[in-house]
């Protein structure tokens, strides 16, 4: 079901965008950046997190870390990351599937902006097998999510 609803967002939202599924995994971000031939960097990695009590998701560049201490700065409070079966409850998406688009539920969403480095990113789409390849700007307007600092 996870990878329908990010086909059906793309269909409705940005026919123009082609959901990519390849025979190999694209779990990680190393497997997605070797299948995909392109640097870590463009891998843009999803994570989900609970602070206090809203569920978010943060996009970041492959190659970066999560600062939990920018993070605590720009939302005000500490951040812990989500179970495995969390995420797929409140995304509808498998690990190594997790993106912003076609969620299950409603979610804030939140791009670092390491990704914007980079002319086009490739985050998962809804398995761990499929991406898209978009720009960052794009990935943020479809996604009203809102810049943040919060690598290393």
């Amino acid at each position: 079901m996870s990878l329908q609803s990010v086909q059906a967002f793309f269909a409705e939202h940005a026919p123009d965008i082609e959901v990519i599924e390849t025979p190999e995994s694209t779990a990680t971000v190393d497997m997605a950046a070797s299948v995909h031939q392109v640097e870590p960097g463009q891998i843009a990695k999803t994570l989900s997190l609970k602070v206090k009590q809203e569920i978010i998701l943060i996009v970041m560049s492959g190659n970066t870390r999560l600062d939990n201490k920018k993070l605590k700065e720009t939302l005000g409070h500490k951040a812990r990351m989500l179970s495995v079966d969390e995420v797929i409850d409140y995304t509808g998406h498998p690990v190594g599937g997790v993106c912003p688009f076609g969620l299950e539920n409603p979610l804030t969403v939140y791009c670092d902006v390491a990704l914007q480095a980079y002319d086009e990113v490739l985050p998962a789409a809804g398995a761990t097998n499929s991406m898209v390849r978009i720009s960052p700007q794009r990935m943020v307007e479809l996604t009203q999510a809102r810049w943040v600092d919060v690598s290393q």
